[in-house]
């Protein structure tokens, strides 16, 4: 018998195949091949299924936000069709009235988009209307944040950043407007340019640097164009994109309610439902502001005719932004003071620095509220206006100023509209920048304050129900039905711990999950 050792079987073919492994799509071998190299499904994982809390308030910053894409995809048109220089050319167009009239390059341009250009004066309109909305919609939305106390701490950074993109907006709004060269225009070009030679000292200096020589000069439209397409577009989208970047970092906000705390957000997930809802809201706005823009004429320029240095237009106004700085001075009076040879414009002075002290109000407004509550603590759940009667009262005092201060920049609009002396309606608009914020102050205090005492009421006796019952002592009580725990939570919510009212020193909270 052999001792030789049996050689080893052998292993087949099909013992030592790899398990099947069923073949990737190429979609996800993009999606592989990108993950390795930018760790997007760990981002992906971590953000698209961010919690949103559902309110309508809310929408006010989307608003904003496809506002501004409206203004950015319809300016990329017009700036196809339109010359910015103020060269002069004699007009030969559709528009028949202007025809053989000398005027600027970028004047005829606007023209040519108006009614030469296919489409031209719906994107133009729309152009328009989404600026007017997107100031709109951003001032709006910063008065919901500051009436419900959302840009106090950790949140005080996005807050002024939203300042700064109502801020350049503004000034934004200002180039645009000005470009077409028109009369309207011009005549506010003309109140730039006194409030600039109104500076003391550097005032010469600012006008002809910014007008390119004496008024009108020749390339303040070029250089309100570069301003207006290139730089503040710029800044503005990166403001946007770190403003939103924050709302994300820092968890979005939410008004108290059952299950809200200030560790959690209750709401729906970004990815589907969120995102479902925003693409449809998008469309919803530019659906809207189309049909504004289809039906609602808006700054037709060739109604103005072009700018002319010795002329000015009759019932001129700025849009309705920028209102209340030309109210600050057609109401003030026209005040002057010689020193050593040197006039100081009062009249316009004082208006150019009051101006941007209103709006450096608003963005300081955190930082005063934190140093004067002393209030530390981190905050994710709003306050309802009626809680901080202080705050309510001031934020309202300051809208009065600014609407009566825009009723001073159409004073004569008013007059003749209510058949008024114009002096009358100055002397209303004076004694009112005064008067009216203080007695609004007053008042939306003691609204807050009773509506705080009602709240007290129907959390301790409950809801009338308009039964009345009869005593065996005969007498006679109103029948009270008591809260259900969703409303108790929504009423007391600014009364639990780590939920300070205005006269108690704020306690700190743990840091957010």
């Amino acid at each position: 018998m052999s001792t030789d050792p049996v050689p080893a079987a052998e292993p087949s073919a099909a013992a030592t195949r790899a398990p099947a492994v069923p073949a990737s799509s190429k979609g996800e071998r993009v999606a592989d091949w990108l993950d390795g190299r930018l760790g997007i499904h760990t981002l992906g994982r971590r953000y698209l299924r961010k919690v949103f809390p559902d309110h309508w308030s809310f929408l006010l910053g989307e608003i904003c936000l496809y506002s501004f894409v409206v203004l950015v995809l319809t300016g990329v048109y017009l700036t196809l069709f339109f010359h910015p220089s103020m060269n002069e050319v004699t007009y030969h167009g559709s528009y028949v009235p202007l025809n053989g009239i000398r005027m600027s390059e970028a004047y005829a341009s606007t023209l040519h988009i108006s009614f030469d250009v296919r489409g031209g004066l719906l994107i133009r309109q729309l152009h328009h209307w989404a600026a007017l909305i997107f100031v709109a919609g951003m001032f709006t939305h910063m008065m919901r944040h500051f009436f419900t106390g959302s840009f106090r701490k950790p949140r005080e950074v996005n807050w002024f950043l939203g300042w700064l993109l109502l801020l350049l907006g503004l000034f934004e709004g200002l180039f645009g407007y000005s470009l077409p060269d028109d009369l309207l225009s011009g005549t506010g070009l003309r109140f730039v340019n006194g409030a600039l030679l109104s500076v003391p000292v550097v005032g010469t200096y600012l006008s002809m640097f910014l007008m390119g020589g004496e008024f009108p000069g020749h390339d303040i439209v070029a250089r309100f164009y570069s301003l207006h397409v290139l730089v503040m577009p710029g800044v503005m989208a990166a403001l946007v994109l770190v403003h939103l970047l924050l709302v994300v970092y820092h968890k979005h906000t939410q008004f108290a309610g059952p299950g809200r705390t200030e560790r959690n957000v209750v709401g729906a997930p970004f990815m589907p439902v969120y995102l479902a809802k925003a693409g449809g809201f998008f469309f919803l706005v530019f659906g809207v502001l189309t049909l504004i823009a289809a039906v609602a004429s808006i700054n037709p320029v060739w109604v103005y005719g072009p700018f002319r240095p010795d002329q000015v237009s009759t019932g001129a106004q700025p849009d309705w932004y920028l209102g209340f700085a030309e109210g600050l001075v057609r109401v003030m009076p026209g005040w002057e003071i010689h020193l050593w040879g040197h006039t100081l414009v009062l009249g316009v002075l004082i208006p150019v620095v009051v101006f941007p002290l209103l709006l450096l109000y608003l963005g300081i407004h955190p930082f005063l509220e934190t140093w004067l509550t002393r209030d530390r603590a981190e905050h994710h759940i709003l306050d309802r206006p009626r809680n901080r009667p202080v705050r309510t009262a001031i934020g309202t005092a300051w809208i009065s100023v600014y609407l009566v201060l825009l009723a001073g920049g159409g004073n004569d609009i008013v007059a003749t509209r209510l058949h008024l002396s114009v002096n009358a309606v100055t002397w209303a608009v004076r004694v009112g920048v005064f008067a009216v914020p203080a007695a609004v102050f007053v008042v939306t205090r003691r609204i807050c304050l009773g509506l705080q005492a009602r709240d007290r009421e129907l959390v301790e006796h409950g809801r009338e129900t308009g039964v009345i019952k009869r005593l065996p002592d005969g007498g006679y009580v109103a029948v009270h039905e008591p809260l259900d725990q969703a409303r108790l939570h929504t009423l007391t919510a600014h009364l639990r711990p780590g939920r300070p009212v205005e006269h108690e020193r704020p306690k700190e909270l743990a840091e957010p999950d």
